[in-house]
C-alpha cells in the first residue's frame, strides 16, 4: 500500500497538496458563481473533503479525518483565502491546477480503495468508494452550485473514468496479492495520465448509441 512507499508525514503532506488543489477548484468555482467568502469556504471544504467524508463514514472510520487532523479541515480555508484575494491569477494557471488535481485524483482513487479494503469491505465496494473519494467532493460541489455535476456531462473530458481505471488496478493487485509499493504507485500514475490524456485530447465518455433526441444541448458551465 501507499504507507508502505512514503512515510507517514510524506503521506500526510501528498494528502494536504491534494486537499489544497481540489480546494481551489471549489472556491474558483464559487467565484464564477458569485458567492460570499462564506460560500467560498463551503465549497472548498466540500470539494476538499467530501469524498474522504463520504468514505469514513461508510467504512465506519468515525470520527472522519476530516474532523481529527486540523491540517485537513484548514487547508481548505488557506485556499479559499488565497482565490478570495487572487483569484484574476489564479484563473490564469488554471492548466497548472489541472494537472495537480489530475495527481490528486490518482492519489485519492488509490488510496481511498486501499483505506475501504483495509476496514473490511470486498474488491468491487472498495473500487466505489475509492471512486467516490477522488470524485465524490466534485459532485457534492457541483450540487451546491446548482449546477449538474461535471462527470455526468457528455461535453466533460474523462473524470471519472481514470478514477476508476486507477482504483481497480488497486483491487486486481488486492486480488492476486500483489499490492505493493511499485504497483500503487503505477495505479496513481495510471489515473494521473488518463486524466492528462483527457484534459489534452478531449476524450469523453460516448452517448446513448443512435441517439435521436432533437433536445437542445445544455449550455456551458
Amino acid at each position: 500500500m501507499l504507507h508502505d512507499l512514503f512515510t507517514p508525514s510524506v503521506q500526510h503532506a501528498l494528502d494536504l497538496v491534494g486537499i489544497f488543489v481540489f480546494a481551489i477548484s471549489g472556491a474558483l468555482l464559487a467565484v464564477r458563481r458569485n458567492f460570499d467568502v462564506f460560500g467560498m469556504a463551503v465549497l472548498a471544504e466540500i470539494t476538499a473533503l467530501g469524498g474522504g467524508l463520504l468514505r469514513d463514514l461508510v467504512i465506519g472510520a468515525v470520527p472522519p479525518a476530516a474532523f481529527t487532523d486540523l491540517g485537513y479541515f484548514s487547508m481548505p480555508l488557506v485556499a479559499t483565502a488565497l482565490v478570495f484575494f487572487l483569484h484574476p491569477q489564479v484563473e490564469r494557471i488554471q492548466n497548472a491546477v489541472n494537472v495537480f488535481d489530475a495527481a490528486g485524483l490518482g492519489l485519492f482513487c488509490v488510496t481511498g480503495t486501499t483505506k475501504a479494503y483495509a476496514y473490511g469491505l470486498g474488491l468491487t465496494s472498495s473500487v466505489v468508494l475509492g471512486l467516490a473519494t477522488a470524485v465524490g467532493g466534485g459532485v457534492l460541489r457541483d450540487v451546491l452550485a446548482n449546477e449538474v455535476p461535471s462527470l455526468l456531462r457528455w461535453d466533460r473530458d474523462l473524470y471519472a473514468v481514470p478514477a476508476l481505471v486507477g482504483a481497480s488496478i488497486v483491487a486486481l493487485c488486492i486480488r492476486f496479492d500483489a499490492l505493493n509499493a511499485l504497483t500503487s504507485t503505477l495505479a496513481v500514475v495510471t489515473a494521473f495520465v488518463l486524466r492528462l490524456l483527457a484534459m489534452r485530447f478531449h476524450w469523453r465518455a460516448p452517448r446513448a448509441w443512435n441517439r435521436r433526441s432533437a433536445a437542445e444541448e445544455g449550455p456551458e458551465a
